[in-house]
């Protein structure tokens, strides 16, 4: 029972500390007294002497903004790209890629037509030449 009473009473300290300038119905050192009384003070303060949930949650007095309350190495930033769709260097390196790859394939064309055109006039040629050896025979 002893447990009970000292566990209850650090909890209701602590957040009696934490929510300093937010306890209701009496001042702050008051309570921190009150809680020291076993079992009826941690009890009385939770009731009637913690904040409520909108003072808890409006910790500072300029709360307009949102990013209020945050020291400045702790102030959010811009959120970054959640994922690979969201990112555009990523989409623009995608795009880069997909145009080196279409200019390789149009490269690669390029060559098969000329080979095939440069194996065309080779085999006119040959045929030429044959053309030729039959005449003079």
């Amino acid at each position: 029972m002893v447990l009970v009473g000292l566990g209850l009473a650090i909890y209701a300290l602590a957040d009696c500390v934490q929510a300093r300038r937010y306890v209701r119905t009496l001042p702050w050192g008051m309570w921190v007294l009150v809680i020291l009384v076993p079992f009826v003070g941690p009890i009385a303060y939770l009731m009637a002497g913690r904040p409520t949930a909108e003072q808890a949650r409006r910790s500072v007095p300029w709360a307009a903004t949102t990013t209020a309350g945050f020291p400045e190495h702790e102030r959010p930033r811009d959120v970054p790209p959640r994922g690979p769709e969201d990112d555009p260097e990523f989409l623009a390196k995608i795009a880069e890629e997909r145009r080196h790859e279409q200019m390789l394939k149009d490269w690669e064309a390029q060559l098969r037509e000329r080979e095939e055109s440069l194996d065309r006039d080779d085999s006119a040629r040959e045929a030429d030449t044959e053309d030729d050896r039959h005449l003079e025979d």
